[in-house]
């Protein structure tokens, strides 16, 4: 499959089965994270794996959008290790782990299973519940699973390039 074939079949799953996800599909989920580029490849990336009742039932305090997913990634960066942009002190480890979060979305969709991206967390919530230290710095929630349902009709509604992009 080509990778335009490939970002056009994945799409925000909302509904799962309850089938388990096999560990070589979480392993080759996690290599397309840490595969991901970035920033000074300073790979600050911390991939946190939520999965058992115990740990899923946490996820659901932390946010309603867990989709009683049957695993779950919360994708940080390590803030001691993340470049800063030293034209504006930006630190990039958001744009990193927004990269891996992407890679691994697009490799969920390629081993057939679902995901969707969930940014509506609380942070601060997360990192108590997951005992995190300080220097993690959750960005991502990404629920996968076996999808139970097909896409909305609204996944293929798209604007047109011309709307999107301006050549200067």
């Amino acid at each position: 499959m080509s990778f335009l074939e490939l970002a056009r079949k994945r799409y925000s799953c909302r509904k799962f089965t309850d089938k388990l996800v096999e560990q070589d599909k979480i392993n080759d989920i996690l290599e397309a994270g840490r595969l991901a580029p970035t920033a000074v490849n300073y790979q600050s990336q911390r991939v946190f794996v939520i999965q058992g009742k115990e740990s899923l039932e946490k996820l659901k305090t932390v946010t309603p959008y867990h989709f009683d997913a049957p695993i779950a990634f919360l994708i940080c960066y390590d803030s001691t290790l993340s470049w800063k942009n030293p034209f504006n002190n930006f630190d990039e480890g958001v744009v990193d782990a927004s990269i891996v979060t992407t890679h691994m979305m697009l490799e969920v969709a390629d081993l057939g299973l679902g995901s969707t991206w969930v940014g509506y967390f609380d942070q601060k919530l997360a990192s108590e519940t997951f005992n995190l230290p300080q220097n993690i710095i959750p960005v991502a929630i990404l629920p996968v699973g076996y999808p139970n349902k097909e896409p909305s009709p609204m996944h293929n509604k798209r604007n047109e390039l011309s709307q999107t992009v301006k050549y200067l």
